[in-house]
């Protein structure tokens, strides 16, 4: 498979404080893969690094071919990375319909399609986002997202706070994009990530400290570096 995302000994500072101390990752084309470690070891910064949120200090970003360092964060978006943050950050004030049409660039996601992943959004299609539970807003920063056409999605904690049943829901659109374009995947829940991913990445203090299939994490990798 074609290699989309590919990041090389990336570190990056908040500041004076150094955040990462050598993230390498690679995600192929349809891949999805799994970003995982417990909190505060540097998933969100390295999150942040692929999307130009933060500058790395060194090492090396390449999407598609071309090297994202110095790039504005609208420029990375253009290239194809769509990001679902964490927290969703929805247009509060915007309609639904508002909120997805405000994102939108050319290409196979539309708004109906948004809609058949999401069926709660077209029922939704008329309420401000700030109207909606906190599933629905998750629905709508994915379904945004998507709208932007990207090659790439990035999902931070999609499923974080939300009932079972919405959970399940989210899930299950991952799955179904499954295939259709490349996922980069951080969650807290192991069973799930293993369900979907193709490779996990394990990061540890800012690090890259594992890389491999779900069917290779054993017990004693889970409780290194995803025990509390």
């Amino acid at each position: 498979m074609t290699t989309l995302l590919e990041l090389k000994g990336v570190t990056a500072f908040y500041g004076a404080s150094q955040a990462l101390f050598g993230i390498d990752l690679d995600i192929a084309e349809g891949e999805v893969v799994a970003l995982m470690g417990r909190n505060g070891m540097g998933k969100t910064t390295t999150v942040r690094t692929i999307s130009a949120l933060l500058r790395p200090r060194e090492g090396a970003i390449t999407f598609a071919g071309h090297p994202t360092r110095g790039l504005a964060v609208h420029r990375v978006a253009r290239l194809g990375i769509g990001l679902v943050p964490e927290g969703r950050r929805c247009f509060a004030p915007l309609t639904v319909e508002e909120n997805l049409a405000a994102a939108a660039r050319p290409g196979s996601w539309t708004q109906s399609r948004v809609e058949e992943l999401f069926p709660r959004l077209a029922e939704r299609r008329a309420q401000s986002a700030r109207t909606l539970s906190g599933g629905e807003q998750q629905m709508l920063a994915i379904g945004r997202a998507l709208m932007t056409n990207p090659r790439l999605l990035v999902l931070d904690e999609a499923t974080e706070g939300l009932a079972p049943v919405v959970r399940q829901e989210i899930w299950a659109a991952i799955h179904a994009l499954k295939g259709q374009l490349a996922i980069l995947v951080i969650d807290k829940t192991l069973k799930e990530l293993s369900r979907v991913a193709d490779r996990c990445f394990l990061i540890e203090r800012g690090r890259t400290v594992w890389t491999g299939t779900p069917a290779d994490l054993t017990p004693e990798l889970t409780d290194r570096y995803l025990g509390v």
